[in-house]
């Protein structure tokens, strides 16, 4: 496993405020490390606990210590109080330092965008306290795996894409080949998969992670639209009590659901030192419940180089083989040497195939930095199996499963503007043609479109809806700004600073 490589760490996301200007001066004087502006909002905060940034000694660094802390509560508590409500907003910009602002989805510092607005809000608190992409979107993900048991979870198959702004460098994530725990039942590689990806590139520690997704599982969650939907289509065989009522039926959206075994599952993973111990704690309550022995070989993810296609306008990124990655790069490479137009991004084929479920979330910084991550239980509620020890729904699997084809994230690096690019979708196998259609539009016209994005309007301008059937997210870094849009428009949650 490459977990034992150096670790990598780029430069940490922090807020500014005029009125800590002096403050902040003064310390970098003294001290070279910089502290959290927004304390964490997914526990009460402890007094006893809270540092003062390590200085002690004279009466006027503590009361700037004290000013800091009394900006972070503002902060969190104003963010809180505008995500009340069970779906949340899909996202605004704050004004920036000079006093300016920009339309929905522009930010000047990062931004996150995830199918459930607890996780985009999740997310956005962790850049706020000083994290990187990285730790947002691997917390966001953990976040999804309790909020979203039908599409993600611990028991689902993880790919990523991501693309750190500091070394030049794009690094593809993999769960590594499927393997069966008993028939029917996948063995689960979340765990191990995203501690691995934290690992090398995360900066906020791993504990902190995952504090929010384990206090929703413990103290609840409230079903959103997606979970309704997902239980009202499929029914609650094998679902119960985890996402019923004490009569049987499905929860509601605005219901509240608790997943108690997962939480001591996310806590146990907390404190496992090791991307190995964290999947091995799981597979060994798996195993007792199934019945069955420890597997020898647990999951082996992987981080290698991404697979690229040099062009004209810059390098397209994307996973390598088995992902779909290889046949998105192949298409457009053909529409790129035969000067055509983009291919109809809605196939016949596409409109009668049967998709498995997935999930996406892409994170984004203002100086490029970019992570994209899809995950799949190859069905809705994957093998609907939910593990009465653990609280986690395993993926499915069958003879003919394709567990990979789906995912396909990319990201362009855009010599000609500048500026770099990601898109990552979810929701039908032949995403890539969509994906292709998508990046050759961006190529065709990227001044105009780089013009409307500094000018404030939603970014990328409006695409046909993947044919109702899939979400295509976009993100992209432009003129020192964060960009987030999703198509069809307003499908997902996105939260920035």
């Amino acid at each position: 496993m490459e977990g034992t490589a150096e670790r990598v760490v780029y430069q940490k996301l922090l807020l500014w405020e005029p009125s800590l200007e002096s403050e902040e001066e003064e310390e970098e004087q003294e001290e070279e490390t910089s502290e959290e502006l927004v304390p964490n909002p997914w526990r009460p905060q402890d007094s006893s606990g809270n540092k003062a940034g390590g200085l002690t000694g004279t009466w006027a660094r503590l009361v700037a210590a004290l000013l800091l802390l009394a900006v972070g509560c503002s902060l969190a508590m104003r963010q809180l109080w505008h995500q009340g409500s069970p779906t949340g907003s899909l996202g605004s910009s704050a004004p920036s330092p000079g006093g300016h602002s920009h339309g929905p989805g522009i930010y000047h510092h990062g931004a996150i965008i995830s199918p459930a607005a607890t996780c985009s809000h999740l997310g956005r608190e962790l850049l706020a306290a000083g994290g990187n992409v990285v730790d947002a979107g691997v917390g966001a993900a953990l976040c999804l795996a309790v909020v979203h048991p039908h599409a993600t979870g611990l028991g689902a198959m993880f790919w990523g894409l991501f693309h750190n702004s500091s070394s030049g460098n794009s690094t593809a994530l993999t769960s590594g080949p499927a393997q069966t725990l008993v028939p029917g039942v996948a063995l689960p590689t979340a765990l191990p998969t995203l501690h691995l990806l934290h690992a090398r590139f995360g900066h906020l520690p791993w504990p902190r992670l995952l504090v929010g997704p384990t206090t929703l599982a413990q103290d609840g969650f409230l079903v959103d639209k997606p979970l309704a939907r997902a239980l009202a289509a499929r029914g609650t065989e094998g679902l119960c009590p985890l996402l019923c009522h004490p009569d049987g039926t499905p929860l509601g959206a605005g219901a509240r659901a608790t997943n108690p075994q997962l939480a001591a599952v996310l806590h146990r993973a907390a404190l496992a030192p090791t991307s190995d111990l964290a999947g091995d704690t799981l597979l060994s309550l798996l195993a007792r419940d199934l019945g069955t022995e420890v597997p020898l070989a647990g999951p082996r993810p992987t981080l290698e180089p991404a697979q690229q296609l040099p062009m004209a306008q810059g390098i397209l990124f994307t996973t390598p083989s088995p992902s779909a990655g290889p046949e998105l790069l192949a298409l457009l490479e053909a529409a790129l040497g035969s000067g055509a137009p983009s291919p109809d991004p809605c196939p016949p084929v596409l409109q009668t195939s049967v998709s498995p479920e997935s999930s996406t979330l892409a994170t984004v910084d203002s100086s490029g930095s970019v992570l994209l991550l899809t995950s799949l239980l190859n069905g809705s509620f994957g093998s609907a199996y939910l593990s009465p020890g653990t609280g986690v729904l395993l993926s499915n699997t069958t003879a003919k499963s394709t567990t990979s084809a789906w995912a396909c994230p990319l990201i362009l690096l855009d010599d000609t503007e500048a500026n770099v690019l990601g898109l990552v979708g979810s929701g039908t196998p032949d995403m890539a043609r969509a994906m292709t259609h998508t990046i050759l539009s961006h190529l065709a016209e990227p001044q105009t479109q780089a013009q409307h994005q500094h000018q404030g309007q939603q970014e990328p301008t409006e695409q046909p809806s993947t044919c109702s059937q899939g979400i295509l997210l976009q993100v992209a870094a432009y003129a020192e700004h964060a960009h987030v849009s999703s198509v069809p428009h307003g499908c997902c949650p996105y939260q920035g600073i």
